[in-house]
């Protein structure tokens, strides 16, 4: 658990040294539980973060930038009003707990100087945000908490701001070894790690597995001596803040599994990353964890919203091809008719069915017509026609609605194909748009949701040449990837199913030709970023961009072309990671 109230400590202590003194210069909001304070201190300015994420809460420094609504919530303003040319007095931790208190001092309206308040809670999906005045009074938070949601412990504007209800649990900072020993003693016959968490305020189970680590003979998790144990325990944690030097712990991709503010002698050394600052430990962890986290809760209706288009054009088809199937009796339909028609001489009003010579047999086989008794030998032919005509028309009907079908099924797999590609805001709102633009969603006409958001730009990688190939990521960039391409660059793309257009940067020539390296890691892409991701030999069409044409008034992404060659490809996820990604 990254933001445990140990690394919260060390988070606020390097906060409070960095931030004391500096005068805040700019607030913004990005997200209903975040909140950026420019803070201009030491000559420098320096970004402070914080954030109340039910699974991303933390607070740092951080150089990220944020899209901001086009208008700024209330909660904003009001620290804007608040809040703007006050200085930082303090950044501390409350208790050991998850609590970080940030007193400023500003001027109100009067001129008066004045303490405002920012509380940080650090408490999954209770962490809030709140603004306090002198008086300990509520003025806004990020989250309203009503009487009908708790009955313990309100927070609205206006009410005495009221702190979380107290564990009773010892402060990592101010524990004595005699009281820890008897905390752990009333713990019972447990492992040292579980005691401790039971007893320390703010300890997670990794930190509090760390320090029994650090004070247990190697394999054990017992004390053998309780005393000794919480001798060693309160000597550690007074050198605690002393110790800092902040990891993030690395999987075997890369990826970030875990962050601490110090070494933890108990997970594997060689996989733990040094930081100059936690705060640099911390945004390389939260960074790609939280957008990853927020894309996915702004694109869950969008995915909604496609899966259910797609399951209705799935019946849709079947109908459809039910449909195809029924008609293919049209041209029975029409030779019965023929032959009642060629035998009328030996039919009779009344009869069922009849047996009659079917002349379309070559072997001058025979068939049996079924009649409709009310119906002269006449009318059951005509009826057997107007079948026919009612077939063939369904058929041309139920073909013509077919290929519709699956047009729009082909389109909103598309779409869906391209939403898994998004990294950023700034893709998800294209795609927005282009389902606005076809009327499977409503454009946001409230400014305080619409966002200011730079242009997306393409996964851009780098071969093993040391030659840029781009990867748009849905269809509004693909058109600008390709159309932006010079002629003699090579153009790839999975054939005859939804995927990325791919171009890679490089016109060659007789003497220079295109690595053939390089176009297998480009097909690579181009099978990896496709329907057909997880497939077994995909095929990759590829020509010069010169081939590629635009159809007038085709749906974005949409091209024809022409001089085409293809490579089959079956690829991994192993494939792509080898091949060097130079921007998401």
């Amino acid at each position: 658990m990254p933001m445990d109230g140990l690394t919260i400590g060390f988070a606020a202590r390097e906060l409070h040294a960095a931030l004391v003194g500096g005068r805040i210069d700019k607030i913004t909001q990005p997200e209903k539980d975040t909140l950026i304070l420019l803070i201009r201190a030491g000559s420098e300015n320096k970004r402070l973060l914080l954030c109340a994420s039910p699974n991303n809460a933390r607070c740092h420094l951080t150089v990220s930038t944020f899209p901001n609504p086009l208008e700024p919530p209330t909660f904003c303003m009001l620290l804007r009003k608040q809040l703007l040319g006050g200085r930082l007095q303090s950044i501390r931790q409350i208790g050991g707990d998850r609590v970080v208190y940030i007193d400023i001092d500003t001027v109100d309206e009067l001129g008066d100087h004045v303490l405002r308040r920012l509380i940080l809670e650090i408490m999954g999906r209770h962490s809030n945000l709140m603004l306090v005045d002198g008086q300990n009074r509520i003025l806004e938070a990020a989250r309203h908490v009503s009487a009908d949601m708790s009955r313990v412990r309100q927070i609205q504007p206006g009410l005495p701001y009221l702190p979380p209800p107290a564990q009773d649990k010892l402060d990592p900072l101010q524990l004595t070894a005699q009281a820890l020993a008897a905390r752990l003693a009333a713990q019972g016959d447990v492992p040292l790690h579980k005691a401790l968490a039971a007893c320390v305020s703010g300890l997670s189970n990794p930190a509090a597995r760390e320090l029994a680590f650090r004070v247990l003979a190697p394999g054990e998790d017992r004390a053998q001596d309780l005393g000794e144990a919480a001798l060693r325990l309160a000597d550690l944690m007074r050198r605690l803040p002393e110790m800092t030097s902040p990891r993030v712990l690395l999987s075997e991709s890369g990826d970030a599994e875990d962050v601490f503010a110090f070494p933890y002698l108990s997970r594997d050394m060689t996989r733990q990353q040094d930081y100059p600052t936690v705060s640099q430990a911390l945004e390389r962890y939260f960074g790609a964890r939280d957008q990853q986290d927020r894309l996915a809760q702004k694109s869950a209706s969008m995915l909604r919203l496609l899966k259910g288009h797609i399951e209705r054009c799935e019946k849709k088809l079947a109908l459809q091809e039910e449909e195809l199937a029924s008609a293919a009796r049209m041209e029975e339909y029409r030779l019965t008719g023929e032959i009642i028609n060629a035998n009328l001489w030996q039919l009779k009003k009344g009869m069922t069915s009849v047996t009659l010579p079917n002349f379309y047999d070559e072997n001058g086989g025979a068939i049996t017509v079924a009649l409709d008794i009310q119906l002269t030998p006449v009318q059951n032919a005509q009826r057997y026609f107007k079948r026919y005509q009612k077939a063939r028309s369904a058929r041309e009907t139920a073909a013509l609605q077919r290929e519709k079908t699956l047009a729009e099924l082909d389109y909103l797999e598309g779409i869906l194909l391209d939403v898994g590609k998004c990294v950023g805001e700034s893709e998800l709102e294209e795609i927005r748009e282009e389902l606005a633009r076809t009327g499977y969603m409503k454009r946001v006409t409230n400014r305080r949701q619409q966002r200011a958001l730079p242009q997306s730009k393409p996964y851009r990688y780098q071969s093993s040449d040391g030659i840029d190939i781009l990867v748009g990521k849905n269809a509004a960039q693909n058109d600008r990837l390709t159309g932006s391409a010079r002629p003699g660059e090579t153009w790839l793309h999975a054939k005859d199913m939804p995927g990325s257009h791919v171009i890679i940067r490089y016109e060659g020539d007789a003497e220079h030709p295109l690595p053939e390296q390089t176009l297998l890691e480009a097909a690579i892409l181009a099978a990896w970023y496709s329907k057909g991701q997880r497939s077994s030999s995909v095929p990759i069409d590829y020509t010069l961009r010169r081939y590629v044409k635009k159809p007038g008034g085709a749906a974005p992404g949409k091209v024809i072309y022409t001089n085409q060659r293809t490579l089959y490809m079956t690829v991994s996820e192993a494939d792509v990671r080898a091949i060097r990604m130079m921007e998401a």
